[in-house]
């Protein structure tokens, strides 16, 4: 199986729930604090350079879901300064296969699995992109759903 390092908001039971579909799978974890972590222009842009600017955001951050910070009226240099700024920001977890170096950024179940491969499960959701419910773990009201 692969080894990967997994950027997640310690704490946050959606990033729980995701490490736990992924050590089923047999895959070991190297766990690391998105909110601490020394990120860089280049050290974020290597996993969020693929995307759609938009797509870089957690959709359920409280400053986005109140409308102070719209992603989208943001042009890449504010949106990257913004995000090392104020790392709770990012779509979460970010994650890199230490094999191959390749990385990916969220966590829709059919993405993950094409990438790295996770177990067949009848119960797993679509997606376990987010925080299961405003009680559980990420305390600052960062639930984040399916971007």
């Amino acid at each position: 199986m692969t080894h990967l390092v997994f950027f997640e908001k310690p704490g946050c039971g959606g990033n729980a729930r995701q490490r736990a579909a992924l050590q089923a799978a047999g895959h070991t974890l190297e766990r690391r604090n998105l909110l601490t972590a020394p990120w860089t222009r280049d050290t974020l842009l290597a996993f969020l350079a693929p995307l759609p600017m938009a797509d870089w955001f957690n959709r359920a951050a409280p400053r986005i879901k109140s409308g102070e910070v719209v992603p989208e009226a943001l042009d890449a240099d504010a949106a990257l300064a913004l995000l090392i700024a104020e790392p709770l920001l990012i779509r979460r977890p970010l994650m890199q296969n230490t094999t191959d170096g390749s990385r990916h950024v969220g966590f829709d179940t059919d993405a993950v699995s094409a990438w790295v491969g996770l177990e067949p499960s009848a119960q797993r959701p679509a997606s376990l992109e987010g925080c299961s419910s405003p009680t559980h773990a990420c305390r600052t009201g960062d639930h984040h759903a399916a971007v």
